[in-house]
């Protein structure tokens, strides 16, 4: 089985190489460190040649008003049309839980990219994954003004990339859904218990403010908007966990 998978060195993507390569699978990554741009479509019709399976976790690289939609939607449309010409028999692809109660410029976005390939005539299938640990973090910053931190007291069950990638990789190597998989974390949480958390596992003295007008990447929240349907799949790694490994620095 021959594998592409777009947007090969981000978080998800590289995660989800190594899982493909674990089933036995000739994976091809894409990105622009490898010479192929989703944007442009330089390259594309190239690496798709032969492949069977099309995965695509790409992320938007901005979060500003507009640059969600300009991406979700040229990318799909240049990635769609590779897979066409190339005969690609299975396209799944990476969303988020809540995609379509969400209303944001994001999330618009990714309910556009879901859209497009349901009505494409590749068979599909559809990952929602719900919030990555990591995006717990990101939005603390977010949502600090001076020294406080609001955060909407909403149920969540964060996942680790670990567990998204486990579960792209095994929805790739399998028959076409023609419609969602979910995967969420192990344990439901209120989102702002959580941010309180991450605080107190960096030491940071901020302070977390439960507010339910508070906006989660620009979209606001319901009680249950995060949450998965009841047969959603339950990852491994609890966000305590994920807390108590070391950080690593970057570099710069």
């Amino acid at each position: 089985m021959r594998v592409v998978v777009a947007g090969a060195t981000g978080r998800i993507g590289s995660r989800t190489v190594a899982r493909l390569r674990d089933h036995g699978v000739e994976v091809v990554p894409v990105s622009r460190r490898h010479g192929v741009d989703v944007i442009t479509g330089d390259g594309l019709d190239e690496a798709l040649r032969g492949a069977e399976v099309l995965v695509d976790v790409t992320d938007a690289p901005a979060r500003t008003e507009g640059a969600g939609l300009y991406f979700f939607r040229t990318a799909t449309t240049n990635l769609l049309a590779a897979a066409v010409a190339a005969g690609v028999e299975h396209h799944v692809v990476l969303s988020a839980v809540g995609a379509n109660l969400l209303w944001s410029d994001y999330f618009r976005a990714k309910l556009l990219q879901e859209d497009m390939v349901r009505n494409s005539p590749v068979p599909h299938s559809v990952v929602r994954a719900t919030p990555f640990f990591e995006s717990i973090e990101a939005m603390v910053e977010k949502n600090t003004y001076y020294d406080r931190v609001r955060v909407a007291p909403v149920l969540v069950p964060p996942v680790s990339t670990e567990d998204v990638a486990v579960t792209v990789a095994h929805v790739a190597v399998g028959l076409p859904l023609f419609g969602l998989r979910e995967v969420a974390g192990p344990d439901v949480r209120r989102l702002d218990e959580l941010a309180s958390e991450v605080l107190t596992a960096r030491d940071d003295k901020r302070v977390v403010v439960p507010d339910a007008q508070a906006r989660y990447f620009g979209a606001e929240l319901r009680e249950r908007t995060l949450l998965p349907g009841a047969d959603a799949h339950v990852g491994h790694v609890s966000f305590t966990e994920w807390l108590a490994r070391p950080v690593v620095p970057t570099n710069g």
